[in-house]
């Protein structure tokens, strides 16, 4: 960062109240100056003033010696060069103590008025130095030019050094204020890059719970239903060969199925990457982007891109394939060949939704009965669909299992995300999504959603 205000303050390298060594040995060599000037100065003012000598010369080092104050005091130097204008000296005192003086961060009033009555001093004195010289016949010039020298004298050794001062003060303001500005943007650089990164760990959770929803959707109700199925064959294999056949079709129809919804989605990633790749230079400069590294470490993939392409899957494109509210029939029929009592009513007049709508809708009813079969097997289920004006509605609502131990009879795992998933995608429209146990024993879970 660069060093204004407070920080410039505590980078002081100099002796007493100077910022640097140079600017010390500046002073110091300027008073040295000054204190000989006022000096030698000082032997006709003692001639004029019938003072001894060394007295005149003593008080002329004194009062040149006063500009070695003028970075910590210029007020008081300015006085003393006003002060010491009636014994001609201090010429040089004058000139740079005005300069420091309109350079220095002072009220313009008080620069003003010092300025003024430095001016109107040396005009007096000018005058009446040449009116005197006139007198006494040193000068043969006319009358007019007693007040030509004195204007012109006062304004030659006031005006430069206060204009000087007045350009250079400013210019340093304005540098000021540059590095002040410079130091608040770097500072709202850096909050801005915390926030980016912030937002980017944000967005990496998200679309990390997005990715886990969609997959969890595709796989998750296909493999329970392959557990349930493959429970039921072990029991049936002896004792009903017919049905263990069946079951065994059954499980492999969903094995089938789960496989190939899994690879469209692989593959659905697969091109996202590669698209991504190939826009990767025009877009790294306008995103942040993160990225999953995969198994083999071979790439990576931007992770908005992969939850992108995990909802265009989980989906299955949906103007294509669905899933849509017509498959719920064929949704149930699977629970029901698992063994599940399923009982499905609609109400109101059966209509399509956009697509989104119509898979958040299947997806909650379709979750709903993979926790059915997880943890409360061979209880009877009520699905309720209604459509109504402004919203569609459904509610899957479970009776108490007919065993205690039957809910961990299949030994399905639960990573308690499904009733999260499912409450994340009926906000996400706008909807409403309610889930818990009933007073009869069973579980129930409720869901609207807005038409529009």
């Amino acid at each position: 960062m660069t060093t204004t205000g407070a920080d410039h303050a505590t980078a002081l390298t100099g002796p007493w109240w100077w910022s640097r060594w140079r600017s010390a040995v500046l002073d110091g060599a300027l008073a040295l100056v000054s204190a000989l000037e006022c000096g030698a100065e000082g032997i006709p003012f003692a001639r004029d003033a019938g003072v001894p000598l060394s007295a005149g010369i003593v008080f002329g080092l004194l009062a040149g010696s006063v500009l070695l104050l003028r970075r910590k005091w210029p007020i008081a130097v300015v006085l003393v060069v006003i002060a010491i204008t009636p014994a001609q000296m201090g010429f040089l005192m004058g000139i740079v103590g005005l300069y420091t003086l309109a350079a220095a961060e002072l009220p313009r009033r008080i620069i003003v008025a010092l300025a003024g009555m430095s001016l109107v001093g040396t005009m007096i004195v000018t005058f009446v130095r040449v009116k005197q010289d006139m007198a006494r016949g040193d000068l043969t010039l006319g009358d007019w030019f007693v007040p030509f020298a004195a204007v012109t004298t006062s304004l030659g050794l006031t005006a430069p050094p206060l204009l000087l001062g007045l350009y250079v003060g400013a210019r340093r303001r304005l540098m000021e204020s540059l590095r002040e500005r410079a130091d608040s943007l770097e500072r709202e650089l850096q909050l801005l890059a915390e926030r980016a990164e912030e937002r980017a760990e944000w967005a990496r959770g998200e679309e990390r719970t997005r990715i886990a929803r969609e997959m969890h959707d595709v796989v998750a109700h296909r493999v329970s239903l392959m557990v349930v199925h493959a429970a039921a064959l072990q029991a049936v294999a002896r004792k009903d060969p017919e049905k263990a056949v069946k079951n065994a079709a059954l499980v492999g129809d969903m094995g089938r199925q789960a496989l190939t919804e899994l690879r469209e989605m692989l593959g659905v990633l697969r091109s996202g990457e590669s698209a991504q790749r190939r826009t990767a230079s025009a877009s790294a400069s306008a995103s942040v982007s993160v990225s999953v590294v995969s198994a083999s470490g071979s790439g990576s993939v931007p992770l908005a891109a992969v939850g992108v392409a995990a909802a265009a899957a989980a989906s299955r494109v949906a103007e294509e394939e669905g899933p849509w509210l017509s498959e719920l029939d064929v949704l149930i029929g699977q629970s029901a060949a698992a063994g599940m009592v399923v009982d499905l009513s609609v109400e109101g007049d059966v209509r399509s939704y956009a697509a989104e709508i119509e898979q958040t809708a299947f997806r909650v009813v379709q979750e709903a009965l993979t926790n059915v079969h997880k943890h409360a097997a061979g209880a009877k289920t009520h699905v309720r669909l209604a459509h109504r004006v402004a919203e569609i509605a459904m509610q899957v609502e479970n009776e108490p299992p007919p065993e205690p131990a039957s809910a961990a009879s299949a030994g399905l795992p639960s990573g308690g995300n499904g009733l999260v998933g499912m409450r994340e995608r009926v906000l996400g429209l706008g909807g409403v999504f309610v889930s818990g146990p009933t007073d009869a024993g069973g579980f129930r879970v409720s869901a609207v959603i807005p038409a529009v």
